[in-house]
């Protein structure tokens, strides 16, 4: 599999957020995305398109993807799932039912990376 087809997960396991290079066959997202805490409570989700992140240079690429990791570490108490896809430059991150985390999880990325643009949130479902 080539490198720009390498899915990059951060998953949040223990509270502790440990980033892994993942180089698997082309599961859907929909079956790995958890949709509940592990007390039950839905969990709200959110999509951002990171442009030109494909097609930027290696250094480029790691250097955004320390930024990200270092603003998803900062939330590792709300984050429970983080997945960035490098073919598409498409990163979804699911997170606790904490109020105001669909909104500064969002800003605190783009503040990081400034191409990175929000594409959509899910609020959790009551």
């Amino acid at each position: 599999m080539k490198s720009d087809e390498a899915l990059i997960n951060l998953n949040n396991k223990n509270s502790d957020l440990k980033p892994s290079l993942e180089y698997s066959a082309n599961t859907p997202l929909w079956s790995r995305v958890p949709t509940k805490d592990e007390s039950g409570c839905y969990l709200g989700d959110f999509m951002i398109i990171i442009k030109g992140l494909k097609k930027a240079s290696p250094d480029h690429r790691k250097k955004t993807i320390n930024n990200l990791t270092q603003v998803l570490a900062q939330y590792s108490d709300a984050v429970v799932f983080a997945d960035l896809n490098m073919k598409m430059s498409l990163l979804w991150v699911s997170v606790k039912p904490i109020k105001g985390m669909l909104s500064e999880i969002p800003s605190a990325i783009i503040a990081s990376i400034p191409e990175a643009k929000l594409v959509s949130e899910r609020p959790p479902m009551l």
